[in-house]
């Protein structure tokens, strides 16, 4: 349901959603990776804070990254938790909607 809301608020803004890894719909955990025409530009995790409430994290920091470079972190977190969701979405202003996505926690 999450992925679902976060593909309609992208779409909304005029931007599209992909699911690129299906995960368990019970278990898995979240990722997005944001994108603005075309280019992908961060990578973030729903993970549970130690307040009890999720948040949006970058685990990669502030590392630059290409194509190869988000598919290696991608099957990283894959490995770690072969359950996870990845989804990839392409909207403008990329970063004021990663703002925006703790509405999604």
């Amino acid at each position: 349901m999450l992925v679902k809301a976060l593909i309609r608020a992208a779409e909304a803004q005029g931007g599209v959603g992909a699911i690129l890894c299906k995960g368990d719909p019970l278990a898995g955990a979240l990722a997005v990776i944001l994108a603005e025409r075309g280019v992908k530009c961060r990578f973030l995790e729903r993970s549970l804070g130690p307040d009890g409430a999720y948040r949006w994290a970058d685990p990669g920091g502030d590392a630059e990254r290409d194509e190869a470079g988000f598919a290696a972190l991608v099957a990283r977190r894959q490995r770690a938790d072969p359950d996870l969701w990845v989804v990839e979405l392409d909207i403008a202003s990329a970063e004021r909607f990663a703002d925006e996505m703790t509405a999604f926690g």
